[in-house]
Order: structure tokens, then sequence, then C-alpha cells
């Protein structure tokens, strides 16, 4: 593990409405080794190099106690947007662990975003924080099918893997569900795949799945997006260039009828995909109001 130098790691966020309610982004390490042919993190924006080194920062833990000690107010810390917070990395240093430790400590609820289904190790832990404070997993999952989600998400858990961890934390009461971004146009924006993840996502205990028929393209980003749909996906990135050119959305052709599709099916089951609905029925999750009635 190489360590890189931090001075705040409890970053407050100003709109908590936006992403799952949260008042704080926590980031542990930098860099991530699930090699998704998509992440905007390998964007020049973040002027991240050898995005797929992992390293951590310093005195991470010492850090996050210091800040989460010195907070007025409590609140939602959120990790997962820049790096999985659930790397290989963390089976051995446990820096995710220690910070969850903390966050139990001090009172403050969680969100978290992962690829891994690693976040299993940690249930005990996250039922601890649920008994005083909000919880919420998301489980990215874009692609239903284990073989095409190898090819998009090479290095990460097959898909099949993280539906085994949403429902291992669903059977424990925690707030989780699916975060279903992106899709891939020409590559996972097929109704079959949306009602495939869907439907898993029911029989897994999913309380939510929140999606964007789309993805996102900035400088270094796309050179990289586009090399790797050449090895995989042959003929695929001419049609990029010729939809899209150099746009930063790119929407699915058929992200409408998707759109219906998805609300359509979740309606049928009473799943959850609107935010607003998201951050509070998650919010009111807390197992202490559930143990006062024993």
């Amino acid at each position: 593990m190489k360590y890189i130098a931090a001075k705040n790691i409890i970053i407050p966020k100003k709109d908590p409405s936006r992403w799952f309610g949260i008042n704080y982004n926590m980031n542990i390490y930098r860099g991530c080794s699930h090699n998704c042919i998509y992440c905007d993190s390998r964007s020049e924006c973040y002027q991240i190099n050898n995005f797929n080194e992992i390293v951590a920062k310093e005195d991470a833990l010492l850090i996050i106690e210091r800040e989460l000690k010195s907070k007025r107010k409590t609140g939602i810390v959120g990790t997962g947007a820049m790096s999985d917070p659930y790397n290989p990395m963390e089976r051995k240093h446990r820096l995710t662990k220690g910070a969850l430790e903390l966050i139990n400590k001090y009172g403050f609820g969680i969100n978290i975003i992962t690829k891994s289904d690693l976040i299993v190790r940690d249930i005990d832990l996250l039922r601890k924080i649920n008994i005083h404070s909000p919880v919420c997993i998301g489980i990215t999952i874009t692609a239903a099918n284990d073989e095409l989600s190898s090819k998009i998400e090479p290095d990460s858990p097959r898909s099949s893997e993280r539906f085994l961890a949403i429902k291992e934390l669903s059977d424990h009461r925690i707030y989780t569900g699916v975060l279903m971004m992106p899709i891939l146009p020409f590559i996972s924006d097929s109704e079959e795949n949306i009602i495939s993840i869907v439907r898993k996502g029911v029989e897994c205990g999913a309380k939510f799945i929140y999606p964007w028929f789309g993805v996102t393209l900035r400088l270094g980003q796309r050179e990289y997006f586009y090399n790797e749909l050449d090895k995989e996906f042959p003929g695929i990135k001419e049609r990029y260039k010729k939809s899209y050119g150099n746009s930063y959305e790119c929407l699915s052709h058929n992200h409408k009828k998707l759109w219906e599709l998805f609300i359509r099916e979740c309606n049928n089951y009473r799943i959850d995909y609107k935010m607003s609905d998201i951050i509070k029925n998650y919010k009111q999750n807390v197992q202490i109001k559930q143990m006062s009635l024993f």
C-alpha cells in the first residue's frame, strides 16, 4: 500500500438532498482496481495519475476521528463517490472498517456505494450504526448477466455475487438497493437487461433501484472507454462518435422507453426509484424504533 498526504477527509456537502441525503463526503482511498471501462474518475479533471493503482490517505483514521469529533452536528457520511471503499486492499488494511467504527462511535449515519461483496464482512458494524442512525447501501449493478458485466467491469465481483450481497444485507434489515448506472448505449440498454436487474433486485430484497440510462464521457475517460470498446465491442466506438461526438452526456436512444418500462416494473413491485423517496425511507429505517417494541 502506498500513502498520500491529506489534511481533510470528511468534507461537507453543500446540497444533501441531491445525492442520498448525505451531509459529508469521505474518500479514504484514491484509485480503483475494478477496471470498469466507463469510470468517470479517470477523467483528467480529477488529476489522478495511474488510476488503477490504489493508494490510501496517510493517517486516515486519525484524521477521520479528529474531524468527526469536532463536528457540531452529526449527519450522514457518504463514501464511494471517487473510489470503491471495498477495493481489494481493504481486505487487508481495513481502513473502511475502521472508519465505520468511528462513525458508529460518534453517532453518525452512513451511505455506501460499492461494487464489492466484501461489504458483507461489516454487516454487524452496519447494524450497530443503524441502531442510532440511518444506513443506506447502494450496490452498483449495470448488467444482470455475468458475462456482460465481466466485459464492462472486468475486475469487479460478478453481478451474481453482488446480488447475493444485496440479499445478505437485506436479510439483516439494512436498507439496501441497486445503483443501476451507467446503462451503456448500444451495450446494456436493452429492455431485457433492465427488467432482469429490477426483478433480480426484488428477489434479493432490494428496497430501491436508482438508474441512469446513459453514460458521461470526459477528456481522459473517453479515450480509455473507446480503447476498451475496441477490445470487447468492435464497431461500437464508431456508433458513439457518430451519435454523441464530444458530448458530455450520452443518453441511450431508448431512454424514454426504458424509463417507462423501468417505472412500470418498479411500481408493480413497489420498489423505490425516486431519490426523494429513497432518502425519506432509509432515514426512517433506524432500528432503535423497531427495537423499542420489545
